[in-house]
């Protein structure tokens, strides 16, 4: 519906577009009201639809929406005052007691954990149950707040009235009394429906036979009929309420019948029902589905048989499975199933279960889809439907057939001072003329059967004149699990709506069919098997392939293409059939249309065998191919690499080569030139004079000679003095290997005997003369750092060797004992 609303609003029109999109929400906003109200939880269905629901969307000559209209078929009233095991009344009950507020359950009566009678599993929680949705969806609809409280109010009345119970009465001549809490029930329940508590109870506990005109009686109920009566006025109030919520809804949606000429039909009824205990609700639902299974092949065999005699194929149909002797069960003429439970209301007399079994055994017992249980305890009878056999019992199946509501009862709610229900149950002064009437003008019985069968007849017109279209919907799991595929019940589904029946119907004739240009393009790859098969002649080959052809080619030219591709089929069928299988070599069943091939499934396998062959073998050519030009460019690629390698390699070992013999030339400069600057330095620093051997300085009168031990301590003393001199005046940067360099040029200085040196006293101390005359200036050791690149690392010394300021001091002193 929001697609057709889209595209089938006017471009142009502004107007016709808001109209579109009005009708368009009211409609999706009744789907929630509409399911709040008439679906039900079941045993294989959550949000189940206990009535049928047809949509027409009105359309004017521009094909642009211009309105709706609803129509509902057969709701299942039923519900409200008696539910099967494990399921639960309808999903407006629940959403009242579960989302109501704290004011509105003081004023609907609804406290919290309140126990109904009419309201079973209530801890079962459904996503269904959201009061919000529906009360927003009804408030677009027009139905305001006030009109929503006092609905929801009448239901809340009907699940009190649901609590009240009887006891037996000892004495028939007295009214049966209430159990218990049914007092307080009764009187709950007068006040939300706002009728007189007193008829009330009276009502359900007495009841009025009228003798012609005059005489009337008034009769004590049973439990039973009082159960019944109490009953009767539930589903009376509840299907009027269904009813007047429908037309609520068709009067905000619904356009004038002159705005529209042509109509969208959605169809949503109740599928096939099949449950341990089916009375007359699941007769009639079934019975739909007969209908429209019949309307179904009947639509899909007239299509078939159509469209084989447009394309000139001379073919009929197989037979297959009719469902018209099951239809001629339920409604024939003159007798059915569906006559004698109308007979039975028509009858002025009390009716049994066994005597109803007994009638439609004894009446149909040449019908082929009419069973008898022969276990069962109850009375029964089983239909064979064509999705299987279903059995049904005829306790209460002429009660419900009649639906009787007492006249008394209707007048006890017009005299309701609820909005609501006045507008539901209004006072038509002409009733009572009509209440009345003779015996002989007294008009037939209209039962339930009979006022569906007509709504059914009327639909299926509406149906005969429109073209079809059918959705089927499965359901996987019953559990609501996403990902999981039960096979039982999706075939048991398939089976309910007829899906097999129509894949039966459609394997018995062709059911595919390929338009000429698309056999041909997918196909053609086929003709390559007959030039190699078959040397005759034959239609040849395109040049440039399909690029030649296009839809647009004429028949003339096709048919020669067509002609190739099929008489493959026989080399196609040999190659697949087993040798000594005769049976199998038989010619593929094909004909060729004026516009389409059409073949069965096994031809269609034949023809994907053959392809996928074609394509294997073009694959492998394809796969050849390119592995030879693999290879070939592999090697391309190492012979080309290997070069590259090379090249590489010869570069780096230049660049290298290069880089240390600029190294080495840095490293030697800046050697050569760190050495003149050293010889600079200490002939700057260092005085000229030199020192007089100590041999030659004469002892003062003073001195005496040390013993042995403290001459080889003074050895040592004077042998590392040059050392103690050089640290304590270098600068403090010097670190590293220049201070390595200066200790090791001090320890290579050269050592004479310790006899030639000799001790001086001074003032009564030793001393260590030094073998330098007084210094003129200062001695200062420098080392800076050279701006030079790679100036600060020296090569290793060889052994024995004393370069730098060490070495100067040792020349120096060498011309100084020559």
């Amino acid at each position: 519906m929001k697609f057709y609303a889209v595209v089938a609003a006017s471009p142009t029109s502004w107007e016709s577009h808001r109209i579109a999109e009005r009708i368009e929400q009211r409609i999706l906003n009744s789907n929630p009201v509409m399911e709040a109200f008439g679906n039900a939880c079941t045993l294989r269905n959550n949000n189940s639809s206990r009535f049928g629901k047809f949509i027409q969307l009105q359309l004017n000559r521009a094909q642009q929406m211009t309105g709706a209209a609803v129509q509902t078929y057969l709701l299942e009233k039923t519900r409200v005052a008696c539910q099967a095991s494990s399921e639960r009344n309808f999903h407006i009950f629940y959403q009242i007691c579960k989302g109501a507020g704290t004011d509105e359950r003081l004023q609907w009566h609804l406290p919290e954990g309140a126990a109904f009678s009419w309201l079973p599993n209530p801890d079962r929680t459904l996503e269904e149950d959201c009061f919000e949705v529906t009360r927003e969806a009804m408030l677009h609809l027009g139905i305001d707040t006030p009109t929503q409280n006092n609905i929801f109010q009448v239901l809340a009345g009907l699940l009190h009235l649901g609590n009240i119970r009887f006891a037996d009465s000892e004495d028939e001549a007295q009214p049966c009394q209430l159990m218990g809490d049914a007092k307080c029930s009764i009187r709950t329940s007068a006040s939300l429906l706002q009728l007189p508590e007193d008829p009330l109870l009276e009502t359900l506990q007495i009841r009025t036979i009228r003798a012609g005109r005059q005489q009337v009686f008034r009769k004590p109920c049973s439990r039973a009929e009082c159960d019944i009566r109490r009953d009767c006025v539930a589903k009376l109030v509840y299907a009027r309420l269904f009813d007047w919520l429908v037309s609520v809804i068709n009067s905000s949606i619904c356009a004038d019948p002159d705005s529209w000429t042509t109509f969208i039909g959605l169809l949503d009824v109740y599928g096939f029902e099949s449950f341990p205990n089916n009375s007359l609700e699941q007769l009639c639902i079934n019975y739909a589905n007969e209908k429209l299974q019949q309307h179904f092949v009947a639509h899909y065999l007239r299509a078939q048989q159509e469209e084989y005699a447009v394309e000139g194929l001379e073919w009929s149909f197989v037979n297959y499975q009719d469902n018209q002797p099951c239809l001629d069960l339920l409604e024939g003429s003159p007798i059915s199933i569906c006559s004698l439970i109308n007979e039975e209301c028509r009858l002025n007399r009390p009716s049994s279960a066994a005597q109803l079994q007994t009638r439609i055994e004894s009446a149909l017992a040449g019908s082929p889809c009419l069973g008898h249980n022969k276990l069962s305890r109850e009375p029964s009878f089983i239909v064979v439907h064509y999705a299987g056999p279903v059995q049904y019992h005829t306790a209460g199946l002429v009660e419900k057939n009649k639906d009787p509501v007492p006249p008394e009862l209707t007048r006890l709610l017009q005299q309701s001072q609820d909005p609501l229900l006045k507008v539901l149950f209004p006072a038509d002064p002409e009733e009572k003329a009509q209440e009345e009437p003779s015996g002989q003008s007294r008009a037939p019985v209209l039962t339930v059967v009979s006022k569906f069968k007509a709504s059914l007849e009327q639909l299926l017109q509406v149906l005969h004149s429109t073209t079809p279209h059918y959705i089927r919907c499965i359901k996987p799991n019953s559990q609501g699990q996403a990902h999981t595929f039960l096979q039982e019940e999706v075939l048991s589904q398939l089976e309910a709506c007829g899906l097999v029946e129509t894949i039966h119907i459609s394997a018995a004739g062709f059911p595919v069919r390929i338009p000429h240009w698309n056999f041909v393009e997918r196909y053609e790859l086929l003709r390559r098997l007959r030039a190699r098969t078959s040397p005759g002649p034959h239609s040849p080959l395109p040049a440039e392939g399909r690029s030649e052809w296009s839809p647009c080619t004429e028949a003339a030219t096709l048919q020669p293409l067509l002609q190739d591709i099929l008489h493959t089929l026989p080399a196609l069928t040999q190659a697949a059939t087993a040798p000594g299988d005769p049976a199998e070599a038989s010619a593929a069943p094909v004909h060729c249309g004026r516009t389409k091939v059409f073949m069965t499934d096994s031809t269609l396998e034949l023809l994907e065998h053959g392809r996928a062959q074609v394509l294997e073998q073009c694959a492998r050519r394809i796969q050849g191919s390119w592995r030879r030009h693999w290879y070939r460019k592999q090697g391309r690629r190492r012979r080309a690499a290997v070069l590259i390698q090379a090249a590489i390699r010869s570069w780096l070992v230049r660049k290298h080569v290069r880089r240390l013999h600029a190294a080495a030339t840095v490293i030697g400069r800046a050697w050569r030139r760190w050495r003149i600057g050293m010889a600079f330095l200490a002939l700057k620093e260092l005085d000229g004079v030199e020192e007089n051997h100590l041999s030659q300085v004469p002892l003062p009168t003073g001195s005496l000679l040390l013993p042995q031990t403290q001459t080889s301590l003074l050895a040592a003393v004077i042998r590392l003095w040059p050392l103690g001199l050089v640290l304590a005046n270098a600068a403090v940067g010097v670190r590293g290997f220049q201070r390595k360099l200066v200790v090791w040029a001090c320890l290579q200085l050269p050592t004479g005997s310790p006899s030639s040196y000799t001790v001086q006293t001074a003032q009564g101390q030793a001393g260590v003369t030094s073998i330098r005359a007084l210094p003129q200036g200062s001695i200062k050791f420098h080392c800076r750092k050279s701006p030079l690149p790679y100036a600060d690392i020296c090569p290793e010394p060889l052994p024995y060797s004393v370069t730098g300021f060490n070495q100067i001091l040792l020349e120096r002193d060498s011309l100084g004992h020559r």
